[in-house]
Formats: C-alpha cells, sequence, structure tokens
C-alpha cells in the first residue's frame, strides 16, 4: 500500500456533462501533502521495508525532545501526524525527500480513502442500527416509540445473547472507503478532488491510498 496523508477540507460539487444529460457530482476536496520522509526501515535493520511519512506542520514550542532529534535526521520541523507506509517502491525515497500530490495521483485514478467518522456520543437503536421503535402510540402504548422492545428469552437461554444490536456508543471508527475517482488535481494549492464523500469531520487526518 503506497499513500500519502492528508486533510479532508469539505464537500463541492463538480458537473460531468455527459452526450444525453449533464450529471452534478457531489465530490470531497482533501488537502494531500506535501509529506516528508521522516524514516526509511529496512529488511536488514528493522525486518521489513517501509517509509514513514510526515505531515502538517508542529510548533516547535509544542515537541517534545525525542520528536525534535527524531525530524532533525530528516532536516525538517516538527510535524503533527505522522503514518508509515509499506508498499512504496524499495529505495526509490530517501530520508528527507518531499512527496507532493503530483507524485502519487493523476486524474482518473482510484483511490481508498481512510479516516475516523464523526463521533456521535451514547445513542439508541433507531439511529444507531435504523430500527422502527416498537409501533403506534395507541393499545396502551407510553412512550415507547424508540426503545428497542424485547432483547431476549425467557427460561432459556436465560440471558442476551452476545451481538444483541442495543443502544450504545456510536461513530469515532477507523473506516476506509473505497473505489473513489479523483476528478481533479490542484498541485499548486496540494488538493485533491474526489468523487463522493469520505468518513471524519472537517480538518480531520485521512490517508489516501493508491
Amino acid at each position: 500500500m503506497s499513500g500519502i496523508i492528508g486533510k479532508k477540507i469539505g464537500m463541492t460539487s463538480l458537473f460531468e456533462a455527459t452526450e444525453a444529460s449533464i450529471k452534478q457530482m457531489a465530490c470531497t476536496l482533501l488537502q494531500v501533502g506535501p509529506c516528508v520522509v521522516t524514516q526509511v526501515k529496512t529488511v536488514e535493520k528493522d525486518g521489513y521495508n517501509a517509509i514513514q511519512l510526515a505531515f502538517d506542520e508542529k510548533p516547535e514550542r509544542k515537541a517534545i525532545k525525542p520528536e525534535k532529534g527524531h525530524f532533525a535526521k530528516a532536516n525538517t520541523t516538527p510535524k503533527r501526524k505522522l503514518v508509515e507506509f509499506k508498499k512504496f517502491p524499495e529505495g526509490k525515497y530517501n530520508l528527507g525527500d518531499t512527496i507532493q500530490v503530483t507524485d502519487l495521483f493523476k486524474e482518473g485514478d482510484t483511490v481508498a480513502v481512510v479516516g475516523t467518522t464523526k463521533g456521535k456520543g451514547f445513542q439508541g437503536v433507531v439511529k444507531r442500527h435504523g430500527f422502527s421503535g416498537v409501533g403506534g402510540q395507541t393499545h396502551g402504548q407510553h412512550d415507547r416509540a424508540r426503545h428497542p422492545g424485547s432483547v431476549g428469552a425467557s427460561s432459556f437461554p436465560s440471558r442476551v445473547l452476545p451481538g444483541m444490536r442495543m443502544g450504545g456508543r456510536t461513530g469515532n471508527d477507523r473506516v476506509k472507503i473505497t473505489k473513489l475517482r479523483v476528478m481533479r488535481v490542484i498541485p499548486e494549492h496540494n488538493l485533491l478532488v474526489v468523487a463522493g464523500s469520505v468518513p471524519g469531520a472537517k480538518n480531520s487526518y485521512i490517508i489516501v491510498e493508491k
């Protein structure tokens, strides 16, 4: 897996013309790179091949001493986000190299985006699992419209079975969206426009895999 680190900027629309009509497409704007190679791992030293990329400037005063030394080896300033990638061509990038959006992507490519979904806290079964509730408000029903209903049997098995869909923490999950088409590459602003939506809130970190 080769890829690059970025941020989700927000949503926009692009128009795609066909012979029959003009189609409006929902797209996501991603700020991708530039990323600095801050570590190169090899089979001889580490047991596997990989490179570590760093993204997003971090104030010098907020970096601890080991971080400053780590980034100084790559001759770069402290960064906020570090990610390791294992499928870059061996020997192509060296310590301190910078990877731009145009080095990996072009219009028409298909990519996968990894991000963390928005956290929604504790939610009931209607919002969390799409339940419809227990029915209408008649026949003695009182304040039960969004309740889960029965969750288990009586004397057997006398317990709630594992995997029962109930209320609980929702969101804040690591999710990968695959087969997203690259609609535009804007190198002067390090921007990537992909068709469709990607997980995460605005300004959250994402990983774009090729």
